[in-house]
């Protein structure tokens, strides 16, 4: 800790990650064993953490993040969406198809932002808030892809007809963002997708990632 850093925001940090890494909660103690503090200011932090909804105690003692995280969690896409459509729309317009940053949601993959080219005659429609499975379309399927490490060696995934007949899609994970699980497409009518479209997205992928570090 330096001199310009509050001891107890850290701490108060520290604990939501903590939580945040875990499906069962944890108790004071785990929670003071793991801080290295004792547990009256464990108690103490998490109070004032439920007093802003960020954690929640549940009958049997063990405290969880709370619905609070998901309001905050919100605000979280506009700023995402800015710092995208740079490198979204050299994509669209490069390939001629509609580009796309898609992040996890729950078990779905969510579209946070599209950008569509300006120079086709006609390209899919896809629209910021579509929603889909993570296993159908690429952008889902390379998430997963990811996650499993079991990206394919080109590093970008590829299907047709998933979530749109006729429609093929090409994507590639965000690497590196700490906190974000996403990808990078393209969707475009189109029985295959151009051998030059995957590289493409692995670079417009690498571009978004380098913007939200």
């Amino acid at each position: 800790m330096t001199a310009e850093t509050s001891q107890t925001l850290d701490r108060g940090l520290r604990v939501l990650k903590l939580l945040a890494d875990t499906d069962h909660g944890l108790t004071v103690t785990e929670l003071s064993n793991k801080l290295g503090v004792n547990r009256t200011v464990v108690y103490r932090l998490l109070a004032t953490l439920e007093q802003h909804a960020l954690v929640r105690r549940d009958l049997g003692g063990r405290a969880r993040v709370g619905l609070g995280v998901l309001r905050l969690g919100r605000q979280v896409h506009p700023l995402v969406r800015e710092a995208a459509l740079p490198a979204l729309r050299s994509l669209a317009e490069d390939i001629g198809a509609t580009a796309h940053l898609t992040l996890v949601d729950g078990s779905e993959a969510l579209a946070v932002a599209v950008v569509e080219p300006t120079w086709t005659d006609y390209h899919v429609a896809y629209r910021t808030g579509f929603r889909h499975p993570l296993d159908k379309g690429a952008a889902g399927r390379a998430i997963l892809a990811s996650r499993r490490g079991l990206l394919p060696e080109p590093g970008y995934t590829l299907t047709h007809g998933e979530l749109e007949a006729g429609a093929s899609g090409a994507a590639a994970p965000l690497l590196g963002v700490t906190g974000l699980e996403g990808s990078v497409g393209v969707v475009m009518l189109a029985d295959a997708v151009p051998e030059r479209v995957g590289p493409r997205v692995m670079d417009a992928a690498r571009e978004v990632a380098d913007a939200l570090r």
